[in-house]
């Protein structure tokens, strides 16, 4: 079997093993069980989860069988990881509610049939766990000394940690056990910012139940500046299309920086790493090939084929001087409010966020009606402006609309 942990190093993804030799040969000799835990703290993925899919997806087609964890009872909680103040307390109807919806979102990325993966909720065991067994059974495994030591608890040390969230560490490493007790799960993968929590579930798996357990964490997706990708003027990049345009989610990855191009391709891509090295030394204009090849193809596996044949039609048309239009993003308004300024109707369409905004864009050329900049706050757009039926509307440099008239 060829082992596929040679690949998930080649394209960037392995970070760090707790038994690194053990995983390397376990990899290459066996099928094995794993799992990645989504806690449904809302109810779409977002880009930050790709890469703990794209993971997933590269062990399932080396043979490995993937556990897709959901959080319904770790979502009661709530990680402190990364976080400076406790999350927002949800509730059980929204909790199930936020399952229901990621499982579909999953079912694009992992092949579920015949038991090639599963999908499992922590909630089935924990919302039922008497909590003096579990402090007997889990508790007397951790040190509180130890905890303190893992740096999600120590960045929260002088705002305060609650005592809800510290039992959180404890739960994840629960599932490991649990999940090792019920389906043979030998290893569990997850973001570098998990390492902590891992750790927490190999050794309890171990002291517990003297089996072997492994984990592995994956790099985050950063940018040449170490700044995590994803974040968007109107918040994070969704993976769901009535979150996220398809159109939108093209853009942003038509977009990156040229010295990003080589990491997403790798990571966010099934092209061969061959092809991932020719598109990343393009350079200068040729360079911009290779980030619509990647918008492509994250978009397709992300929103499937048709969407993202119809996202690259309207960027060429935007960009490469075609005449499809027909997927840019468009905003309607009413016929009696062609009385208001274009700052008015770009505000009350969300265009942009306010008055204020769109004066500074327009005092640096940044909002443009037809391919001519506007210069007056208070131009008001008239039916001359409309051809085929509706006005190009540009802000900043790249984010287009069409305006129509209902």
């Amino acid at each position: 079997m060829t082992n596929v942990l040679d690949e998930l190093i080649e394209r960037g993804y392995a970070k760090q093993f707790t038994h690194e030799e053990e995983t390397r040969k376990l990899l290459k000799e066996e099928k094995v069980t794993f799992y990645i835990g989504f806690d449904p703290t809302g109810d779409s993925l977002h880009v930050g989860h790709f890469i703990a899919l794209m993971l997933m997806a590269r062990m399932q087609r080396a043979g490995h069988r993937p556990i897709v964890l959901i959080g319904g009872g770790t979502a009661m909680v709530g990680d402190p990881t990364g976080k400076t103040d406790m999350r927002k307390m949800l509730t059980k109807e929204e909790i199930n509610h936020n399952v229901e919806c990621l499982k579909k979102q999953m079912s694009r990325f992992i092949d579920f049939s015949d038991d090639k993966a599963i999908i499992v909720n922590n909630a089935d065991w924990l919302m039922g766990q008497n909590y003096i067994e579990f402090l007997r059974e889990v508790g007397v495994h951790f040190t509180v000394n130890k905890m303190l030591t893992a740096e999600c608890f120590k960045q929260r040390m002088e705002k305060g940690l609650s005592f809800l969230e510290f039992n959180y560490m404890l739960m994840q490493g629960f599932d490991f056990y649990k999940l090792n007790e019920k389906y043979g799960c030998v290893m569990e993968l997850g973001g570098d910012d998990q390492w902590a929590n891992m750790i927490a579930g190999v050794e309890l798996v171990r002291r517990k139940s003297n089996k072997r357990a492994y984990a592995m964490t994956s790099t985050l997706l950063t940018n040449s500046e170490g700044k995590k990708m994803g974040k968007t003027e109107k918040g994070a990049l969704w993976l769901d299309a009535e979150k996220t345009s398809p159109y939108d989610f093209f853009q942003y990855w038509r977009n990156v920086s040229d010295a990003d191009v080589e990491k997403c391709l790798s990571m966010l891509t099934f092209l061969p790493m061959d092809e991932v090295r020719r598109l990343s030394s393009l350079k200068d204009q040729e360079i911009n090939k290779a980030k619509e090849i990647l918008a492509y193809e994250v978009t397709k596996l992300v929103h499937g084929q048709e969407e993202a044949e119809k996202a690259l039609n309207s960027s060429k048309a935007l960009f490469g001087g075609g005449n499809n239009m027909d997927n840019v993003p468009t905003i309607s308004i009413t016929e009696d409010m062609l009385d208001l300024s274009i700052l008015d109707i770009l505000v009350s369409t969300k265009v942009l966020p306010s008055k204020g905004e769109g004066r500074r864009l327009v005092q640096q050329g940044g909002i443009s009606l037809n391919d001519n900049k506007v210069e007056d706050f208070n131009y008001k757009i008239t039916k001359e402006d409309f051809n085929d039926g509706f006005a190009l509307i540009r802000r900043g440099k790249k984010k287009y609309y069409k305006l129509v008239v209902e």
